[in-house]
């Protein structure tokens, strides 16, 4: 519940730091709305649509309305997917406004005592900390490989859950054990000739849970020309924070980023996590104002590729690629696509591959449901996305569901199995897929 004396805070802030201009960009025309998943999963709650979001904020930052507990819901509820945004003729920029909305929420709201512990745990305790994330992940690991996992499956505790993240635990994929985590090399060279020198954002979770596909995007650059540095002092890209209304910690994250990469000397900095690669794109507005970062953090920026386009640009696609016939679609990760502006590349690689025939999902895309941790805080709405998206990828009749996102990756796999199909169709990550098809060992 906020209390009259945070609500006067939240307004005045709002008043002091929302950007007017571009609150008053929206036109309230509506071509947004049939791109926002929440606007029509809702019923088509204006509430719940960007403009209405929009009109919230601003008549928040006019004294109009107090932001109570429907405005902070509304705000919420979003998945921060901004497919809004390229539909938009005005060119809102929906994600920076909703970012910082959150973070004023968030930063003067009085948080009851276990969610205050927990937020400190996870945004200021775990991530910022590559060595903690790797020892949570280790223990995972443990508990996949010592019987644990069986018997607790066995025994039927995880019944106990809610359904989806009891099929979740079933879906994580096989935690390598902490050699693999602490051995990896920073320093690779390139398999034939040197073309390029690629600095790799390897990432948190992508480090650890998925390091199997961060080995596999390493072995797609250098087969493609590129030498690999990756810089140790990097971090967490920030974007759980900046999404989650801890700004002050995202700043911090990419300041760190900054300064590890700067001093490389490569031609790209290459991300295979659409989430990640596109707040990693937007550390120039994090850190608007700071003169000398903000210069440094576009820098930064310009150098910024997904691995796919990298890819493209060194003609992968025209290697010989081959899988066992099969019919392949592709989910496009929200971020990557409407942030990162990265779409078509994905596709004409699926399309190189022999023996693979492409078909494209009907609202390719739209938001999986997924969104960072929307899919366990806003379970029900992301269970009603996800359902719509795999009736759309069952109508595609295909074996395999690529995407380019660590959390798109494991929400597919969650909709196979509340689906069924765990035993007619798989999801994997582009680079897994890719190198498969290379028919080369990661």
């Amino acid at each position: 519940m906020t209390t009259a004396n945070e609500k006067q805070a939240i307004q005045q802030q709002f008043h002091e730091r929302m950007d007017e201009e571009e609150l008053l960009n929206c036109m309230r025309c509506g071509f947004c709305l049939p791109s926002c998943p929440t606007y029509i999963e809702s019923g088509f709650q204006e509430s719940h649509s960007p403009r209405g979001r929009i009109a919230l904020m601003k008549a928040v930052a006019d004294g109009v309305i107090e932001p109570d507990e429907d405005v902070e819901r509304s705000l919420e509820l979003c998945l921060g997917c901004r497919a809004c945004e390229p539909v938009c003729p005005s060119g809102v920029n929906y994600g920076r406004l909703l970012e910082e909305a959150r973070d004023i929420i968030q930063q003067n709201k009085k948080h009851r005592l276990p969610a205050r512990m927990l937020r400190n745990a996870v945004f200021k305790g775990l991530f910022p900390h590559q060595n903690r994330v790797r020892a949570l992940t280790g223990m995972l690991g443990i508990y996949q490989r010592s019987g644990l996992q069986s018997a607790v499956r066995k025994s039927g505790m995880l019944r106990m859950l809610p359904d989806h993240l009891a099929k979740m635990e079933s879906v994580l994929p096989k935690v390598p054990d902490l050699k693999q985590l602490k051995n990896r090399p920073n320093l690779l060279p390139p398999i034939g000739k040197r073309r390029k020198r690629a600095a790799f954002f390897s990432g948190c979770l992508m480090d650890t849970l998925f390091l199997d596909t961060n080995m596999a995007t390493i072995k797609l650059l250098r087969l493609s020309g590129c030498e690999i540095v990756i810089p140790e002092q990097q971090a967490c890209c920030g974007a759980l924070h900046g999404h989650s209304g801890e700004k002050e910690q995202a700043v911090e994250l990419a300041k760190r980023n900054i300064r590890a990469f700067e001093n490389i000397n490569a031609d790209y900095i290459v991300t295979n996590a659409g989430g990640c690669g596109a707040f990693l794109k937007e550390y120039e507005h994090l850190l608007k104002d700071e003169p000398e970062w903000r210069e440094r953090a576009k820098a930064f920026s310009q150098k910024l590729r997904d691995f796919s386009s990298v890819l493209l640009e060194l003609d992968f696609w025209k290697k010989p690629l081959e899988l066992p016939s099969q019919i392949v679609t592709y989910q496009d990760s929200c971020h990557l696509r409407n942030v990162m502006k990265t779409s078509a590349e994905p596709r004409k690689l699926l399309r190189g591959i022999k023996g693979a025939e492409y078909r494209e999902m009907k609202h390719a895309e739209s938001c999986c449901g997924s969104a960072g941790i929307y899919n366990i805080v806003e379970s029900v709405m992301s269970m009603k996305i996800l359902d719509a998206k795999m009736e759309a990828a069952k109508v595609t009749k295909a074996a395999t569901i690529v995407t380019a996102n660590p959390g798109c990756l494991l929400q597919m796999k969650l909709g196979i199995e509340r689906e069924g199909l765990g035993n007619e169709v798989r999801a994997v990550h582009l680079a897994d897929l890719l190198l498969e098809a290379a028919g080369v060992p990661s």
